[in-house]
């Protein structure tokens, strides 16, 4: 069942670009954060939704807010994406999918695609929107308002 609005994030963790252990309660629950799932590293859309993400860092860090991109790439390719791109956010390596299952992340284009969801959440871990679109730049602009609005 894919999580909705009004939902909490729930608890994972993973391996980030450095082979490190990530757990998500040490962001869920204590400040606003945008979980981004994206089908794949160094492909034409998801090196543009992470250089948005990138280029408009400082507005999310200046809000209080975490951006954290997921996706099954291994930790190696996270590694590379982040040090090719500058990257100044979190990877995480979901090979197993079992993040993505967690989130309820449907594949696109006859499920040969893994999906590109956004979640963002207040800093209760609460998801307050949800953006669901193969357009890889439209997530950037919809995620910061979102902060933004829970900032005011």
């Amino acid at each position: 069942m894919a999580l909705q609005v009004g939902d909490k994030i729930p608890h994972f963790s993973a391996k980030d670009s450095h082979g490190n252990d990530f757990d998500s309660a040490s962001v869920v629950g204590k400040k606003p954060a945008v979980f981004y799932f994206y089908p794949k590293d160094n492909t034409p859309g998801c090196t543009a939704q992470a250089c948005s993400f990138r280029d408009q860092h400082e507005d999310f860090k200046d809000l209080g807010a975490e951006v954290i991109g997921i996706s099954s790439d291994s930790i190696a390719s996270h590694e590379k994406f982040i040090q090719k791109y500058k990257l100044p956010f979190i990877l995480l390596s979901d090979n197993d999918k079992k993040i993505r299952k967690l989130f309820g992340v449907k594949p696109d284009l006859f499920g040969l695609i893994p999906g590109r969801v956004t979640y963002v959440a207040d800093k209760n871990g609460i998801i307050q929107f949800i953006f669901d679109s193969m357009n890889a730049t439209n997530h950037i602009p919809k995620a910061l308002e979102t902060i933004k609005k829970m900032a005011s």
